[in-house]
């Protein structure tokens, strides 16, 4: 299910000015036949008053992945830069004067795959958003957040269908 951006923006509108905002993106690979796919996930984090607990607004969306390599996926991450970018994009009427982060699931250690997008990765960022985006360790909304969303919404999918069985 998308994420209902008019819904969104009326529960960042009504929150305190102290509120923080995080955006970020993950995807992963999976084969469905023998064809490579990535399910994108998108996540806003809305830190209540920076210190009231939060309320997360998620996205998994699957895609056909053209990657050749898997371990420098190239294409897949940057398809994850442009789309937390996109999102940030669509909010930035409501994200003016709060404090806001873009979290991306990659790695600056060049021992991590994903080490061959970071300079284009927070380069891009930087020039559609700008803003500083934050990297692995420190884009918990990316890896931690991301990867909640789509377990829980994995969840809430089993539940359904048990509902209709």
């Amino acid at each position: 299910m998308a994420i209902d951006l008019k819904h969104l923006e009326r529960y960042i509108a009504a929150q305190s000015p102290a509120s923080k905002i995080y955006i970020g993106a993950d995807s992963c690979r999976l084969s469905q036949g023998n064809v490579w796919h990535a399910d994108y996930t998108l996540v806003v984090v809305v830190h209540i008053d920076g210190k009231h607990g939060c309320k997360l607004f998620g996205e998994t969306t699957r895609e056909r992945d053209y990657d050749q390599r898997v371990d420098r996926p190239q294409m897949r991450l940057m398809n994850e830069v442009y789309k937390v970018a996109d999102l940030y994009l669509k909010l930035a009427p409501v994200l003016a004067d709060r404090s806001v982060e873009v979290h991306l699931d990659i790695s600056p250690d060049p021992e991590n795959g994903s080490n061959c997008v970071v300079q284009q990765a927070i380069g891009y960022i930087r020039g559609v958003c700008n803003v500083e985006p934050r990297v692995k360790p420190l884009a918990f909304a990316a890896s931690c957040a991301a990867d909640r969303y789509k377990e829980l919404a994995s969840l809430a999918g089993q539940a359904a269908r048990l509902r209709a069985a």
